[in-house]
């Protein structure tokens, strides 16, 4: 059994700032814990605006606080997030996500991040990255 505490992991090497300073995640289960997926919870912080493409990963995100929207690049819909909202990026979709408030998101990623990976140019986390 794993068991570990948020409060705990935000003041460890689980957390990780994005180096463009629009979000921060704690990761709470990772490729190491051998579960097949890794979880975190994510703060996207307030006037947010950028692109993403996860083109090796496939991922689950639920907004548990704040508000905002991501948009489809492939199609230019936009769709409103608020507590409660689970958006799946089942195709690799390229999107846009936009926060007006602080959003906090639990995010499942498959396979399973490393742990330390901050977003490449393409807007994408490297297969290979470096362990806590």
């Amino acid at each position: 059994m794993i068991v570990r505490d948020l409060k705990t992991a935000e003041q460890s090497s689980r957390r990780i700032t994005s180096p463009d300073g629009n979000w921060e995640s704690t990761r709470m289960l990772l490729k190491e814990d051998n579960m097949g997926f890794s979880f975190h919870i994510t703060t996207i912080y307030k006037g947010a605006d950028f692109r993403m493409h996860y083109q090796n990963h496939l991922e689950s995100v639920y907004c548990v606080s704040g508000k905002g929207e991501v948009e489809t690049l492939a199609d230019g819909k936009r769709h409103p997030i608020g507590p409660g909202t689970l958006y799946i990026l089942d195709k690799h979709d390229p999107h846009i996500l936009r926060a007006s408030e602080e959003m906090v998101m639990a995010c499942v990623f498959n396979p399973p991040l490393n742990g330390k990976e901050v977003h490449n140019t393409e807007g994408a986390y490297e297969l290979e990255a470096e362990s806590l």
